[in-house]
């Protein structure tokens, strides 16, 4: 071999030995991806096998496959549930967003004294929903009627009436919840450059054509984040419902069903089988939702 052969020769390159630094990272985070499987999955799992029993209180009498189902199905009481879900679900979600939006706006702004505005923006969503329902309870209940005084009214039971119980059960969600909404949506606006403001600005752009065309495209991912939160948690609301209205006048939510037949009635089988089915519908909303706004929101335009 000549030596001109070997000086022109490229020099062999080492095949690296062992795991790149992606398999290296799967390995280190695949215990605690498998527990938090395990934790997520076994109530599931759990919940669907007692759902194939029949019960008697608490005592199994046999299996009963798809019964369970077929009774969720064409129980009345079921379907009333969803419909009082749906309905607290989209008015409180919408009046959550359109309050957060105008939060985190005034929140973005340079102003004097912009510190204390933003702590008691945030303040109801600090307290406890509990704590938060008991109050507004109180506020709307006949005696001692504080919602009454304000408006002039004369003993009107707000919590007592059809369409109105539902109406106080929304407000006070969205007086708890909205604070949430706009510090997602704050976060969102922080990532906005300042420079296509004020390029807008010296184009000529409006006030209303800046937020438009420049704020709204733009917030869309931080806009799914916070409607997809609020939207699979208002369908699983029970709290206020519970404390405000006990589930009276149409404002039973399906979690509040599950729980009636799970605690109070005794029957696990028929409880498992509602609590399953509402886990299938809030599955199919949070992944029908973010299939509608576009999964380029959630992990980048382009799949990057």
């Amino acid at each position: 071999m000549s030596a001109t052969t070997v000086a022109g020769r490229a020099p062999a390159v080492k095949k690296q030995r062992g795991l790149s630094d992606t398999g290296l990272a799967r390995l280190f985070l695949s215990p605690s991806v498998l527990v938090m499987a395990l934790v997520a999955a076994f109530p599931i799992i759990y919940a669907f096998v007692l759902s194939l029993y029949l019960y008697q209180g608490r005592l199994r009498e046999g299996f009963g496959g798809l019964e369970n189902y077929t009774e969720a199905l064409t129980e009345p009481r079921f379907w009333d549930a969803v419909k009082a879900t749906f309905i607290f679900t989209i008015t409180s979600v919408s009046g959550e967003f359109a309050i957060g939006l105008g939060f985190a706006l005034i929140m973005r702004q340079a102003f004097h004294g912009r510190g204390i505005t933003r702590a008691s923006i945030l303040v109801p969503w600090v307290i406890p929903t509990v704590i938060a329902a008991q109050l507004w309870y109180f506020m709307f209940s006949v005696t001692p009627g504080f919602v009454n005084h304000i408006l002039g009214l004369d003993r009107f039971n707000w919590l007592g009436e059809p369409g109105w119980a539902m109406f106080s059960i929304v407000f006070a969600d969205v007086w708890k919840t909205a604070p949430f909404v706009a510090l997602l949506l704050l976060a969102g606006l922080q990532t906005i450059p300042d420079e296509l403001y004020e390029s807008a600005r010296v184009d000529g752009a409006t006030t209303w054509q800046r937020f438009r065309f420049i704020t709204m495209p733009l917030l869309k991912p931080a806009i799914l984040v916070a409607l997809l939160f609020r939207t699979v948690d208002a369908l699983r609301v029970f709290d206020l419902p519970q404390v405000m209205t006990g589930g009276a006048n149409n404002t039973e939510s399906l979690s509040m069903l599950v729980q009636r037949f799970v605690v109070v009635t005794l029957d696990p089988g028929f409880g498992s089988a509602l609590s399953t089915l509402t886990f299938i519908l809030v599955l199919m909303i949070g992944v029908l939702f973010v299939r509608a706004l576009g999964r380029d929101f959630v992990v980048g335009t382009g799949g990057e």
